[in-house]
């Protein structure tokens, strides 16, 4: 199975007998042994385990060696992926990619997820086919909900699963409900979940952090017809989170609509299998401030987003026998988003009229790829070529008035409205991949790509020039004002990775896996300085305006995983050993300076034991002095720490009980990627990264039916 199947695994494999696919660890050499891409795949056993911990899919995606993410709010933390942050990714959740839709990405793609819901999520760290999507220079991350399921010839079929959960930090609880109700032809399954925390406590004596509570609810309901030639699925969803605080953000989350509907079509034919999808979502957003940082009662700061997407895709795989197999496909995506900040009665700054920061602006790509794929006894080869095509545009624009306060704003609107603002890209990817099974306790998986990204819309389109106005763009968590540029290049990436594993002892067996890797990136957007914000004074705040702007960068590092059964007996249960490690550099190759955000030497070992229904595991986990930061963005420096998480559950007929206690010594520490906690610093006056989160003690329950 190629790594593009492997995340994307078509409708049909799960419309079977009342069944779905197996659960797959992620340590499994069942998934590190079938593709070339080095695919890995958290599975549904896995996030029910871990489920009670957190509300965040991206922050459980950390368990995979390679990955980490930016802290941001309670459920909407921005994954990274080997030193290359979410807008360089490619995440898709059930098959499509869902566009950002705010200045400060407040609602990325994982926040419309809940581990509570989701079945499996597959990641790839290093090069990734052609197949698995384009206008990404990173890894891929590829969220899959529970598959259609069908009953037996002339039986009918209910089930379901149930889990509710608690959070001594913060307070936080929640719950989810899955229900499928299905004979041999129909299936029709809901999905639905809610969650919400006050703010949380810091480790040790780090005491509240202001900003972070949050709330939010989920719903989708999937149609689904088993055919005798193919699987058809219509489903639609609803989100909404009525606030998400954000503690190193200026502005808060006051409210996100989102819908959507999607459709999909899969069948498996004598010559091969073709997928179709197509899709469309509405969200409205809406940002002001929390209780922490004012609240609303003289109006605040609103700012709202709306945005419009849809389109398709196809995806054809042809079998050529001993030839292989020659897998086409082509996508189109359109985005419409309109971004304006509503004026404040009586504001001498924030008026006369609206301010509108992005009108009806257009961003519309077309990807087409060939791609061919063969295996043979030891050896899987495959290799594609892709191009995307794409066309942006955006309306004038207006600062809230023509007042001496507001002339930066009204220089710099003139000037954007002056300028042409139509753009067209055309960029040209390809991967190659081998994977050649060295003996049968080693193999080795090489891969190449040339990956290519064009600027967002906040990263083109954005124009402001007040101090006001720039810091309210950016989903940095810095503090720092952000300016867009309509002159910016499509990000060029080059990438080189491999990976050794070593294994033997079958599914439960040891293993060890090496991945070293390098990637160079032409016209990598990162920013300069405008100039150093000042208070009143004129003295520096610490902060800067920056914008976006094209330069060189390079990415380096290397990921080490293992797994070793220590015992293995029917008296004494099963105990195994987990160990992770990773260590990246990053470096702008323009300025000489070390990349924004990027993780320092990081790593975890976790001691798992089962006896029957019981399970425990304690871990032990770590990350360096974090000293290389990016002095262009004043990054604040972290000190090293080490945490320890222990968990014991409970499993009887289809019962579940989980006991976790995360931050167990209620270490003090500051999150390497958490930013600067703005919301304590509007309450407080002192500047300090995001605490990371104190002790908690988590319950939760599940159960099958």
């Amino acid at each position: 199975m190629s790594g593009a199947a492997l995340l994307g695994a078509s409708g049909q494999a799960f419309a079977q007998e009342a069944t779905a696919l197996p659960d797959i660890d992620i340590d499994s050499e069942v998934v590190q042994g079938e593709t070339a891409a080095g695919a890995q795949r958290i599975d549904r056993s896995d996030l029910r385990a871990r489920q009670s911990s957190s509300s965040d899919t991206a922050k459980l995606l950390q368990s995979v060696p390679g990955v980490s993410g930016f802290s941001a709010g309670g459920f909407s933390t921005l994954p990274v992926i080997r030193g290359l942050e979410s807008q360089r990714l490619g995440v898709t959740v059930d098959g499509v990619t869902i566009m950002s839709a705010c200045p400060n990405d407040m609602n990325p793609p994982l926040s419309y997820t809940d581990p509570q819901t989701v079945q499996s999520i597959g990641v790839i760290t290093g090069v990734s086919p052609v197949s698995s999507g384009g206008d990404s220079i990173g890894g891929i991350i590829a969220v899959e909900t529970a598959p259609p399921q069908f009953a037996r010839s002339g039986e009918t079929l209910l089930t379901g699963e149930a889990s509710a959960f608690y959070r001594s930090n913060g307070d936080g609880f929640g719950g989810a409900m899955s229900l499928t109700m299905a004979n041999d032809v129909l299936s029709l399954t809901y999905n639905g979940s809610y969650t919400q925390a006050d703010n949380f406590e810091g480790g040790g004596s780090h005491g509240t952090v202001r900003s972070s509570e949050f709330a939010k609810t989920d719903h989708s309901l999937n149609l689904a017809a088993q055919t005798d030639i193919g699987l058809f699925e219509l489903k639609g969803g609803y989100h909404f989170s009525p606030y998400e605080g954000f503690p190193n953000q200026y502005m808060d989350m006051t409210s996100n609509k989102s819908w959507f509907l999607n459709g999909h079509y899969a069948g498996a034919f004598d010559w091969g299998d073709l997928d179709v999808r197509a899709h469309y979502r509405n969200t409205d957003h809406e940002m002001n401030f929390l209780a922490d940082k004012g609240g609303t009662a003289n109006g605040g700061m609103p700012m709202n987003t709306e945005t419009r997407s849809a389109g398709y895709n196809v995806k054809v795989d042809i079998l050529l026998g001993n030839a292989g197999t020659l897998r086409v496909g082509n996508e189109f995506q359109h985005q419409w988003l309109n971004d304006y900040w509503p004026a404040v009665a009586g504001s001498m700054m924030m008026g006369p009229d609206p301010y509108i920061n992005v009108n009806g602006a257009k961003r519309d790509r077309l990807g087409t790829y060939v791609e061919w794929e063969k295996n043979w006894s030891s050896v899987t080869a495959i290799a594609g070529i892709r191009n995307d095509q794409l066309w942006m545009n955006a309306g004038e624009v207006q600062p809230y008035g023509t007042g001496m306060m507001q002339m930066a704003d009204v220089m710099a609107a003139t000037a954007f409205n002056a300028a042409s603002r139509r753009r067209h890209d055309s960029n040209w990817s390809a991967s190659a991949l081998l994977r050649y099974d060295l003996s049968k306790i080693a193999s080795l998986e090489l891969g190449y790509a040339r990956k290519a990204r064009s600027p967002n819309i906040y990263e083109r389109y954005t124009w402001g020039r007040g101090s006001m106005s720039s810091s309210m763009i950016g989903w940095f968590g810095d503090g720092n004002g952000y300016v867009g540029n309509l002159d910016l290049k499509p990000e060029k990436a080059d990438t080189l990775s491999a990976t050794l594993t070593f294994k033997g002892g079958g599914e439960t067996g040891w293993s060890v896996r090496i991945s070293p890797y390098y990637t160079h990136v032409t016209d990598y957007i990162d920013v300069v300085k405008l100039k150093d914000f000042t208070d009143m004074m004129g003295m520096p705040t610490g902060f800067a305006q920056l914008q976006f702007a094209n330069q060189d960068a390079e990415i380096y590092g290397i990921d080490v995983s293992g797994a070793v059964p220590l015992w293995s007996s029917e008296r004494f249960g099963k105990t195994r050993l987990n160990a992770k490690a990773s260590w990246l550099r990053g470096r702008n190759i323009s300025d000489g300076a070390s990349l924004y955000h990027q993780m320092p030497f990081n790593g975890s070992v976790s001691l798992e034991h089962s006896l029957g229904g019981l399970e425990t595991q304690v871990q032990l986990s770590w990350a360096a002095d974090k000293d290389r930061v990016d002095p262009t963005r004043n990054e604040p420096r972290t000190q090293g720490y080490a945490l320890v998480d222990a968990q014991i559950a409970y499993s009887w007929k289809t019962y579940r009980v989980t006991l976790a206690a995360e931050n167990l010594l209620d270490k003090a520490y500051f999150a390497p990627l958490g930013g600067i906690s703005l919301g304590d610093y509007g309450a407080t006056g002192m500047l300090r990264p995001v605490p990371g989160r104190g002790r908690s003690i988590n319950v939760g329950f599940g159960v099958k039916f």
